[in-house]
């Protein structure tokens, strides 16, 4: 009985050795300002800067593989502050944001069915697509607001989402919650928008919705050459080149693709029909 509680004691006493043996071989001493500069960021992990949180960007910046610029979520004075302490420079980054696909509100587009279940899009989705006339338009039911932690998303009187892009931070959430994936992100210098998905033609898309785009191609022709081409009847903006391109807008009838000015938003071209109802349009079994 005794050389069995000595072996045992033995065996522990070895193994116990051995960790602290690897503990010291193995230790990697973290660089005390990795905390620091974690306790100086936001805390939202929220990813828009590209790291796996808050903590991967404090390594990224401590390592030099990034600047405190990198945050968006920070104010500019947060990041001087991160920057003087470090002693680099902040860097700057073009501000990313989300962009809503897709303009028809309930005063504008129509619905071919009355959903009652799940206020929830997705839930929505789920009952033959949403009951939209367009299949591809916004369902108005919100995920992307309550998803949203920043407070970037409400939804307006028409039950369309509208983003508020000084506390967008770009961490995407909207985007993995939209059904319809009408959501993306994009630098804010992305100023001439296709505000629509749908992918058929003619008055058959202005029935449904009358800020539809109804792939005239206008918008491709008046654009510089290669900035905007007409693919699956939509128009699609080539961002590589220079899209600078407000006259791509003036000849849409219906306002589908608009030019985000910075102090009244998305604008329509001239040759827009002007939208004058408020209030929704009615069902089409109705």
């Amino acid at each position: 009985m005794s050389i069995a509680v000595l072996t045992l004691a033995s065996l522990c006493f070895l193994f116990a050795t051995l960790l602290v043996l690897a503990h010291r071989v193995l230790y990697v001493e973290e660089d005390p300002r990795i905390e620091a500069v974690n306790e100086m960021l936001p805390g939202t992990n929220c990813g828009a800067c590209g790291y796996a949180g808050c903590t991967g960007l404090s390594e990224a910046i401590i390592k030099g593989d990034a600047l405190p610029g990198k945050c968006t979520v920070m104010s500019e004075d947060e990041r001087e502050e991160v920057a003087l302490f470090l002693g680099v420079d902040a860097g700057a980054e073009e501000q990313v944001v989300a962009r809503l696909a897709c303009a028809g509100g309930d005063n504008v587009a129509r619905n071919r069915s009355s959903y009652t279940g799940l206020t929830s899009c997705r839930g929505a989705d789920l009952i033959a697509g949403g009951g939209k006339a367009c299949f591809w338009g916004c369902l108005g039911l919100g995920d992307c607001e309550t998803v949203c932690d920043f407070d970037a998303i409400y939804m307006d009187e028409h039950g369309l989402p509208l983003v508020i892009e000084d506390k967008c931070t770009a961490c995407g959430d909207c985007v993995d919650a939209c059904p319809k994936d009408l959501f993306s992100l994009h630098p804010v210098s992305h100023r001439l928008w296709v505000a629509c998905k749908n992918l058929e033609r003619g008055e058959k898309v202005i029935e449904d919705c009358q800020v539809g785009c109804d792939a005239c191609g206008r918008c491709a022709v008046d654009a510089p050459p290669g900035v905007i081409n007409m693919v699956d009847n939509l128009p699609v903006v080539d961002y590589d080149r220079n899209h600078n391109a407000k006259e791509a807008i003036d000849r849409c009838p219906t306002g589908a693709i608009v030019w985000f000015d910075d102090k009244r938003g998305p604008v329509a071209g001239r040759a827009a029909r002007r939208v004058i109802r408020q209030s929704a349009r009615r069902a089409i079994n109705t």
